[in-house]
């Protein structure tokens, strides 16, 4: 519909007036009965062709709205136009457009609905970046899940995506670590094979020895220059502190199913460190200040007051995160040739990406018109009491603790329910699985719901609920349509089975009890029925405007209100026994379809049977 009006506009606009984008939006369901898309360009052109004077071609907003129609191109898609008051332009789309979408979906999938505005474009997105020798905390929960969601509709979009988990790996930290690690080595507490068992516990220990020995401080602090010096012994201790890292963030990983992830931690850029300084310094951009380097705000210096400048080269000659982070945007952009860089931290980075983002421009190592680069700023967790969440003992929540609380409850729930409502139907085993799948479903979806910006109130009892915009809710109405095809004799529950092990999650159906005459055929007989149709259609709509504005809730948003319509559909519309059986089949599996791919984008599994 908006390629239409842009080429309607290009047409109408009047020489000495910019381009005009076509401003076509959904309507409200409040005013479905005026139509589905609204164009609302015609007064804002009017007053721009105001300023010609005697050469303006049109004489009201209406007008331009009469031209704007007159210059449609012919088209299969919109019904009926009209006009509304001054020059809204009201559009109404062919129910057999909407028809043939549901119905394809059912014979074709899901991938032909992705817009292809990202097409062939590499896009790289730096997500997760715990720090090597902690446990990844809740927050690590908001970084990783809001990039691996954009990491998959990017893909599923068509872009060629390079996932960077920009690990923590290097700093004067390790001085301290490398040293402890000696020390109980020494003292019979630690072996090759199981030197850093708990990560917490570890880094506890170094840290304190560090901050009440000084003895301890002086060797750390010694340790870090030979670190820096690439003597093969720190190197290998560093390694193997690095290794028992990673594989605890394996085990959260394989957890949350975030699996394409490619690990280049702050270590990868040191060799292109010095001569990052270097140049900055070379073509003026840096500046020497108290013998550090550094790379104040343009037109701002160290005389001035209330400034604070990004230190790329410290006092005593080590490098910081600023100069890492300026070398890694040069070769994401130049060795990498990304066409978007997307950084996924929290908001309280905001100043410091803008900094480097500004450095970086100015170094002319990134050209906006060309490459696009973003952070994806999300805000903070919160417990009940409105205060940053944490254990009752005042710690940071660990990842996996919240997780395997999460599965606790739901085991609880579903095995109730088991009994209560299905007589036991349900296995140990399927209970154990659908526990898994809700819980870890359920804290993503509470996190991906809320725009990124905004902080949230993390609450097991009101993500697990029923009812309402929750997974738990998604996931019930996904199974409740599987279970229709069931009780229509057109899937069966080992089908259920193959579907929930498949790649795509498609159940396999007897398409004879479904296609007419050897085709899917969709009927729009009901309100309710165009009003599912529609939203189907709005799918490719959507996942553009998530990723213009980087924001996964858009999916959250589309997905529930999907649940939603098809609850009307179904209430509403009888499937089983009808006359439009065929048809309304179709319709509920287009909708299941449709339902997956959008949780499978939020990182979710499906689940067939509850």
């Amino acid at each position: 519909v908006k390629e239409l009006f842009e080429e309607a506009l290009a047409a109408v606009v009047p020489a000495g007036i910019p381009t005009q984008l076509a401003m076509v939006a959904p309507t409200d369901q409040k005013n479905a009965q005026l139509g589905d898309y609204q164009c609302n360009n015609a007064m804002a052109l009017f007053g721009m062709c105001k300023k010609l004077g005697a050469d303006n071609p049109f004489k009201s907003p209406r007008a331009v709205a009469e031209a704007i129609l007159a210059a449609l191109p012919e088209n299969e898609l919109i019904k009926k136009t009209d006009i509304a008051g001054p020059g809204f332009i009201n559009v109404t789309l062919n129910d057999s457009l909407l028809a043939t979408t549901a119905a394809r979906i059912v014979t074709d999938g899901v991938a032909w609905l992705a817009p292809t505005s990202r097409k062939g474009k590499k896009v790289i997105i730096d997500y997760s970046s715990p720090n090597v020798a902690k446990e990844m905390h809740v927050g690590h929960l908001r970084s990783t899940i809001i990039g691996e969601s954009l990491a998959r509709t990017y893909t599923f979009c068509g872009a060629s995506v390079l996932a960077l988990n920009h690990v923590g790996d290097w700093g004067t930290q390790f001085g301290m670590l490398i040293e402890h690690l000696n020390d109980q080595k020494a003292a019979g507490k630690a072996t090759d094979d199981e030197s850093v068992s708990d990560l917490t516990a570890f880094y506890k220990q170094a840290k304190a020895r560090f901050d009440e020995e000084d003895e301890f401080k002086e060797r750390a602090r010694k340790r870090v220059t030979t670190l820096q010096g690439g003597d093969k012994e720190s190197l290998r201790m560093w390694q193997e502190i690095c290794d028992v890292s990673r594989k605890e963030f394996s085990k959260v990983y394989d957890r949350l199913e975030v699996n394409r992830l490619e690990e280049r931690g702050e270590s990868f850029y040191n060799p292109f460190l010095p001569e990052t300084v270097k140049e900055l310094l070379s073509i003026g951009v840096a500046i020497e200040s108290d013998g550090a380097v550094c790379v104040f705000p343009e037109g701002k210096g160290p005389d001035d007051e209330n400034v604070a400048p990004l230190i790329v080269r410290k006092s005593d000659g080590g490098f910081g995160y600023a100069t890492t982070d300026l070398a890694s945007i040069r070769h994401r952009i130049d060795v990498e040739k990304g066409d978007e860089l997307v950084y996924v931290t929290d908001v309280g980075q905001s100043l410091h990406f803008q900094g480097f983002f500004d450095a970086a421009k100015r170094a002319k190592w990134w050209d906006p018109e060309k490459t696009r680069v973003e952070h994806v700023g999300f805000g903070l967790v919160l417990g009940e009491d409105g205060k940053r969440f944490r254990t009752r003992s005042g710690d940071t929540v660990k990842l996996a603790s919240l997780l395997d609380e999460a599965v606790s409850r739901c085991h609880d729930n579903i095995s109730q329910r088991n009994e209560e409502a299905y007589g036991g139907k349900m296995s140990k085993d399927e209970v154990s699985e659908a526990a898994r799948i809700m819980g870890y479903g359920a804290c993503k979806y509470a996190d991906l719901k809320n725009n990124r910006t905004s902080n949230y109130v993390f609450s097991y009892d009101r993500m697990l609920e029923l009812k309402g915009n929750t997974a738990v809710y998604l996931l019930y109405a996904h199974a409740r349509v599987a279970q229709i095809l069931v009780k229509a004799g057109v899937a069966d529950e080992a089908g259920m089975e193959v579907a929930r092990n498949s790649a795509d999650g498609n159940i396999p159906l007897n398409m004879d009890k479904i296609l007419e005459d050897g085709k899917a055929v969709v009927h729009i007989t009901a309100p309710q029925e165009r009003a599912l149709a529609l939203h189907i259609a709005r799918l490719p709509e959507m996942l553009d405007d998530t990723l213009d504005g980087l924001n996964p809730h858009r999916i959250c948003e589309y997905l529930y209100e999907l649940a939603n319509f098809y609850s009307s559909f179904y209430t509403e519309c009888r499937v089983v026994g009808s006359d439009e059986q065929k048809s309304r089949l179709l319709l509920c599996e287009s909708t299941a379809r449709v339902m997956r791919k959008c949780l499978d984008l939020l990182g979710i599994e499906a689940l067939y049977r509850l």
